[in-house]
């Protein structure tokens, strides 16, 4: 008996598209002779995938590499097309929202950013994101399919529904900010949520810092302090989505107040109040203060110790995870950068010696960039796991729905 064959070979092509499509977008460009060897798949089943997801407007014929020299006649290649569909994808810190139309090989066609105001009303963040996301659908093409919109959030995101429990720095509890960006637009369209520090992981394992790096830590400055961490490949994230608080942990018994409700967290040393407050810093310029440690080509002597802690508590960090790699985004970046000599001092004092021995502490292969590229990661995934039904749902009048 064969009940189920013909479903149960649908389901293997599907996948197999999806699994194509993947490796053209983590490629940028591939010939069909790779593909062949990467999937274990025999040339006919290949070129029939690649017909396919040419004819659903994915990819496109591309012409062997200039100077690619090998036996024989060069393979024929394929590439994401330019015009094809994408996502919008949103970063929404603690003062601005940076909000990008993404395409298909994670290139960033248009971006546009808005200030959001201290302890914004979750409608009024909503709207002002609705606002941005219309002016970067209104420049792609007319046709083109919008996949998709991912959202990163400085904060816990229940990972079943994507529910905001907790985001201190936005003063948010238990907000469903995915319908209310939905409903300022008037639209239905797939919507997702995740934490920022996870995302800058997730982009930075796939096309950053961390490429063909399976064990790394993504550590995000951006207010307060979280980790996205990736082991054996697979995103950590525990029962509910909100592993990598490292922030909260423990780091002096002394120390003051922390805005979870404890004490002597390590986001009290090392989080951005506590280094603008050192460098004195007014209240209001707290959210920019990566952009205050960008212009500085010396480190102030004030920073030094900060710089100290922030090692002291990777320390921590590095002997639970044993990642490869530690990649320091938002504004640790220019931090480290600053002062990477009292930095790797203070990993010293606390990491036990085989774990330090076998980690590196680097810089964000995509700079800024990380956390909206991994949001755009996020909204990007159904088109991976099924193409068809993901391109069923995507909505190809986008620009005109906004307008209307």
């Amino acid at each position: 008996m064969r009940t189920g064959t013909g479903t149960n070979q649908e389901a293997v092509r599907r996948h197999n598209l999806g699994t194509l499509l993947r490796h053209v977008h983590d490629s940028g460009e591939v010939s069909r002779a790779e593909l062949t060897g990467r999937m274990g798949l025999n040339r006919s089943t290949i070129a029939a995938l690649v017909t396919e997801l040419e004819t659903l407007g994915l990819i496109e014929h591309a012409s062997p590499a200039a100077g690619r020299r090998s036996a024989g006649r060069p393979s024929a290649g394929v590439r994401i097309r330019e015009d094809g569909p994408y996502v919008v994808a949103v970063d929404l810190g603690v003062d601005h929202a940076v909000v990008a139309r993404v395409g298909l090989g994670g290139r960033i066609w248009h971006r546009a950013a808005a200030p959001i105001p201290p302890d914004p009303e979750a409608w009024l963040a909503g709207s002002t994101i609705a606002t941005l996301v219309r002016q970067v659908v209104s420049l792609s093409p007319a046709d083109a399919p919008l996949l998709g919109i991912g959202i990163a959030v400085p904060g816990l995101v229940r990972r079943s529904d994507g529910l905001i429990r907790h985001a201190p720095n936005l003063g948010w509890h238990d907000v469903s900010f995915g319908s209310i960006v939905l409903a300022a637009l008037a639209l239905d369209v797939p919507i997702a949520l995740g934490n920022d520090a996870d995302l800058g992981a997730l982009a930075e394992h796939r096309r950053g810092a961390a490429v063909g790096i399976d064990d790394l830590v993504y550590l995000s400055g951006n207010v307060g302090v979280g980790a996205g961490v990736i082991i054996g490949g697979n995103r950590l994230e525990g029962v509910a989505g909100y592993a990598g608080e490292v922030g909260h942990l423990h780091h002096d018994p002394r120390g003051g107040p922390c805005h979870c409700g404890s004490r002597g967290c390590w986001e009290t040393v090392v989080g951005a109040p506590a280094i603008a407050e050192a460098l004195r810093c007014p209240a209001d310029q707290v959210a920019r203060l990566g952009e205050i440690l960008d212009a500085m080509t010396t480190a102030p002597r004030e920073l030094r110790p900060i710089a100290a802690d922030l090692g002291r508590g990777l320390g921590a960090v590095v002997n639970i995870f044993n990642p490869s790699v530690v990649i320091l985004g938002g504004y640790f970046l220019p931090l480290f950068r600053l002062c990477r000599s009292e930095v790797t001092a203070g990993l010293g004092e606390r990491a036990l010696v085989p774990a330090r021995e076998s980690v590196r502490l680097c810089l964000p292969g995509l700079g800024n960039d990380s956390v909206l590229l991994g949001a755009a990661e996020m909204a990007m995934e159904p088109v991976f796991v099924d193409p068809v039904a993901s391109l069923a749902d995507a909505i190809t009048d986008a620009p005109a729905r906004l307008a209307g």
